[in-house]
C-alpha cells in the first residue's frame, strides 16, 4: 500500500479475525484435560489435540504455495484477499460442525477431525491476514501493528479458557458427569462456527485491502535492499529459511507450555481440572499484557504519549484477565501480586527500543530463566514462573514474522504461506513434551527443558538477523 497512514476502519475490521485465532487455540487447553480424563488418555495422547489443530496449519499453508506453483500466480492475489479471508473463514466454520457427533458420542477422532479442519480455514486466514497488518501503514511500524493485532487476539486466548470452562463445567462441575461434561463441549463451538459465518460476509463487503503492492512495501521497509531482484527463489533468504525454523519453535514452546501446564498443576498443586481455567487463562492473558505493551508503538502519537501507554496499556489488559476471571467465579487471590512481573516487563519492553531483532533476544533469554527457575522451584512458585513465559512469548510472533518477510518482495505471500506451515510447531513440541513427561522419562516438571531448548534457537535467530533493519543479514544472500 502506498499510503503510509493506516486506515483504522479496514484495519479494526481485519482484527476481529485474530481474535478468532486466539479464542479456539486457548481453549483447546481446557479441552485437554477434559478428554484425558473423560476417555482415560495418556498425557502424550491428550496432545494430540494440540497436533491436529496445528498440522493443519502445515497441510493448509502447504496446499496454498503449492496451488500457487501450478497456477503460476499467486492464489491471494488471484482471488482477492477478502475472498481469501472469507473462504478461510467458511472452511473452519465446517469444522465446528464436527463437534456435535465428537461430544454427543465422546469420540476423540471426530474431536480431532473438527479441530483439523478448523485449523486448515486458520491456515488461509492467516497466509492473508499477516501481511495485510503488517503493511497496511507505516512498514517501519509494521512489527508493532502485528502486536495490537495480536493484542486483540489475545483478548480471545483471555475470555477461550473462561467461557469454555463455563461451558463445559459449569452444570456438572465437581458432579463426576463426565458425559454431560463431553455433551457440553458442543455448544460454545457451534456458537463460534455461526461466529465465523457473519464474520465471513464482513470481510467480503469490507473496506479490508484486496490487492497489497507487495514491491512496493518491501521497498519501504527495505529501501537498500537489492535482494528482491537477485534472489532466485523465495529460499534464496537466509532470514525466511531461518524464521521458518524460528516460528516453529516458537509457536511450539508457546502451545506446550500451556497445554502441559494442566497436568503440573494437577500433579504439583493439587488443583483439579475444573480449577485450572484462570491459570490457563493468565497464561493466554500475558501475552495479551505483552502484545499491549508494544502496541502503543503502532500509533503516530507523540513519544510522552507513548511511554505513559506502555505502562497503562498492560495493566488494562491484565484488568481484562481479572474482569473476564471475576465474571466466571474464580477466586482472583492468587493472581495479586502478578503486577510485579508486569512492571518487569515494561522494563525490558523500553529497553527492546521496539526493535524486532533486540525484542526477540532479550524476551527468548528472559524466557529461559524463567523456565529454569520453574523447573527448580515448587509448587505454585512453579506454576506462576511456567506462566509468567506467556508475557514473554508475547510479542516474539510479530518479531519473527517481520523479519522473516522482510524484503521479499513479490515473494511475500510465498514467504508467509512458509512461515504460516511451520505453526505445527505447536504439535510437534506439545507432543515431544507431553512423551517425555511421562514419569519413566523426564517427568512433567523437567519436560519443560523443551522450551528452553526452543528459546536458545530464538535467542540464535535474534542474533542472527540483528542487522536486518539496516538492509544487512548475517550470512546473507
Amino acid at each position: 500500500m502506498s499510503n503510509q497512514k493506516t486506515p483504522v476502519g479496514a484495519f479494526a475490521t481485519l482484527v476481529v479475525i485474530f481474535f478468532f485465532w486466539g479464542f479456539v487455540a486457548a481453549s483447546n487447553d481446557i479441552l485437554i484435560p477434559v478428554f484425558k480424563e473423560a476417555l482415560n488418555l495418556e498425557q502424550w495422547q491428550s496432545q494430540m489435540i494440540s497436533f491436529a489443530f496445528y498440522v493443519a496449519y502445515t497441510v493448509g499453508a502447504a496446499a496454498y504455495f503449492i496451488a500457487s506453483k501450478i497456477n503460476g500466480k499467486d492464489i491471494l492475489n488471484k482471488i482477492g484477499y477478502r475472498n481469501g479471508l472469507a473462504l478461510g473463514l467458511l472452511i473452519s466454520a465446517a469444522g465446528t460442525l464436527l463437534f456435535i457427533p465428537a461430544a454427543n458420542n465422546a469420540s476423540f477422532p471426530l474431536l480431532l477431525g473438527g479441530l483439523f479442519i478448523v485449523g486448515l480455514g486458520f491456515a488461509l486466514q492467516q497466509t492473508a491476514a499477516n501481511p495485510l497488518a503488517i503493511v497496511m501503514g507505516d512498514p517501519k511500524q509494521g512489527s508493532q501493528r502485528l502486536s495490537l493485532a495480536g493484542g486483540v487476539n489475545n483478548v480471545g486466548t483471555t475470555i477461550g479458557p473462561v467461557i469454555i470452562a463455563i461451558a463445559i463445567f459449569g452444570s456438572a462441575s465437581g458432579s463426576g458427569e463426565t458425559a454431560l461434561s463431553l455433551s457440553n463441549v458442543k455448544t460454545p463451538y457451534l456458537i463460534l462456527g455461526a461466529a465465523f459465518l457473519l464474520a465471513a460476509a464482513m470481510f467480503k463487503f469490507s473496506s479490508v485491502p484486496d490487492q497489497i503492492n507487495l514491491e512496493d512495501s518491501s521497498e519501504k521497509s527495505h529501501p537498500n535492499d537489492h535482494s528482491v531482484e537477485k534472489a532466485k527463489s523465495v529460499f534464496s533468504y537466509p532470514n525466511l529459511t531461518l524464521g521458518m525454523l524460528a516460528i516453529f519453535c516458537y509457536v511450539g514452546v508457546e502451545v506446550s507450555t500451556a497445554s502441559n501446564l494442566p497436568e503440573f498443576m494437577k500433579e504439583h498443586t493439587g488443583i483439579n481440572s475444573s480449577g485450572i481455567a484462570p491459570y490457563v487463562s493468565l497464561f493466554w492473558g500475558s501475552l495479551m499484557i505483552g502484545r499491549w505493551t508494544s502496541a502503543a508503538g503502532a500509533f503516530n502519537i507523540s513519544k510522552t504519549t507513548k511511554l505513559v501507554l506502555n505502562v497503562v496499556l498492560p495493566f488494562v489488559a491484565f484488568g481484562i484477565f481479572i474482569l473476564a476471571n471475576y465474571l466466571g467465579g474464580h477466586d482472583l487471590g492468587p493472581f495479586k501480586y502478578y503486577w510485579i512481573f508486569i512492571i518487569g516487563l515494561i522494563v525490558l519492553d523500553y529497553l527492546s527500543g521496539g526493535k524486532p531483532a533486540r525484542q526477540l533476544l532479550i524476551y527468548s533469554l528472559s524466557a529461559i530463566v524463567a523456565l529454569i527457575f520453574g523447573i527448580y522451584s515448587e509448587g505454585m512458585t512453579a506454576a506462576f514462573a511456567f506462566i509468567s513465559v506467556g508475557l514473554f512469548c508475547s510479542t516474539l510472533w510479530p518479531c519473527i514474522f517481520t523479519l522473516g518477510i522482510t524484503g521479499l518482495g513479490k515473494a511475500t505471500n510465498e514467504g508467509s504461506s512458509l512461515l504460516i506451515m511451520m505453526i505445527c510447531g505447536g504439535g510437534f513440541i506439545s507432543l515431544l513434551q507431553g512423551h517425555l513427561a511421562s514419569p519413566e522419562y523426564l517427568g512433567i516438571q523437567n519436560s519443560y527443558w523443551v522450551g528452553v531448548a526452543c528459546f536458545a534457537y530464538l535467542a540464535f535467530y535474534a542474533f542472527k538477523t540483528r542487522n536486518l533493519e539496516t538492509g544487512e543479514m548475517q550470512g546473507g544472500h
